[in-house]
């Protein structure tokens, strides 16, 4: 008789599986660039399609070939720079020493209060960069611009490329200015992305977990696990449990951008895309899916562990379908 085996159900390495504190992610390390430079971007998601491509990868069986892609549409308006922030290198990791803030728009004022005097002189700053180990800036987006419908921006923190005296310059010359997507991304670059994911609400251990229900002569329900642990002692917090499911911080590796671009007609139809609306700015087609409902915000950073099996050129877009899809 075979052995019957039961894999543990619901990976570990997401735990606890909590609802997340705000509706965009927080990045928590940025890889080394040697350039000056965001190194990163964040934009809506505006829905998901499919393109005909020419394969380039080396080593695919499709190579030369015309291969279908599903893809996802970003729409990515303008960042704006609100501060500079300075940081010094302690025991316990990066500690904000100074932060300098710019003119920011009235906008901003529905999501953080705006000092009514913007403080020390960013140049100031320029013969004491010997006290600090990174200079990055806190930027927000422009929501007003886009069909999400909303008007209170996001503000989160971003990193910058290079060494100390080029995060510097480059921080001191964006302070209340706007950056582009195409400044930032480029067609054939792979992202990682960061987004809080659609949520489930509070479900049981069979659709959390995907648990297998218990037999039909099973006592106290089917749905639920069969052994949380002894009566007495420790009750492993292994066990799959009902709870919350979904409206978590994700993570996505090596995301491929095929497409930066301002030309809206190319990819969206007349009546703009389901559930979202029409495209105002410029956008980013990814390869595949993107975690999170539509509109909500997804944060492009520069890959980490890029993969090297990718090319890093995009591939040629011979056609981007219009058609509007249900359940995407």
């Amino acid at each position: 008789m075979a052995t019957t085996r039961s894999p543990r159900h619901g990976s570990l390495q997401f735990w606890p599986r909590r609802r997340a504190k705000r509706q965009y992610s927080r990045v928590r390390h940025y890889p080394r660039e040697s350039g000056a430079g965001l190194l990163g971007f964040a934009g809506y998601k505006a829905g998901m399609t499919h393109v005909i491509a020419v394969d380039n990868r080396q080593m695919s069986h499709t190579k030369g070939m015309e291969v279908a892609m599903p893809v996802t549409v970003i729409e990515c308006p303008p960042l704006k720079v609100a501060s500079v922030r300075f940081y010094k290198k302690t025991p316990y990791g990066l500690r904000l020493s100074a932060e300098v803030f710019g003119k920011a728009d009235k906008e901003l004022g529905r999501k953080a209060c705006l000092p009514k005097k913007t403080g020390a002189d960013i140049k100031d700053f320029e013969n004491r960069l010997g006290e600090f180990s990174v200079v990055r800036v806190n930027v927000y987006t422009q929501p007003k611009f886009t069909s999400a419908g909303k008007k209170k921006p996001e503000l989160f923190e971003l990193g910058i490329g290079g060494s100390v005296h080029e995060q510097f310059k480059f921080a001191s010359e964006s302070l209340g200015m706007e950056i582009r997507a195409q400044d930032v991304l480029k067609e054939g670059q792979q992202v990682d992305v960061y987004a809080v994911t659609k949520g489930k609400g509070f479900q049981g251990a069979v659709k959390r977990f995907g648990v297998t229900l218990r037999s039909h002569k099973s006592e106290k329900g089917v749905r639920g696990p069969g052994n949380v642990g002894p009566w007495t002692g420790n009750r492993s917090w292994t066990v799959a449990h009902a709870g919350q499911m979904g409206y978590h911080n994700r993570m996505e590796r090596n995301k491929w951008i095929l497409k930066v671009s301002d030309d809206v007609k190319a990819v969206q139809a007349d009546g703009g895309f389901l559930n979202y609306g029409v495209l105002r700015n410029s956008y980013v087609i990814v390869k595949g899916s993107v975690q999170g409902p539509r509109k909500r915000l997804v944060r492009l950073v520069r890959s980490q562990r890029r993969n090297h099996l990718v090319p890093e050129h995009a591939p040629q877009l011979l056609y981007i379908s219009t058609e509007s899809k249900q359940g995407l």
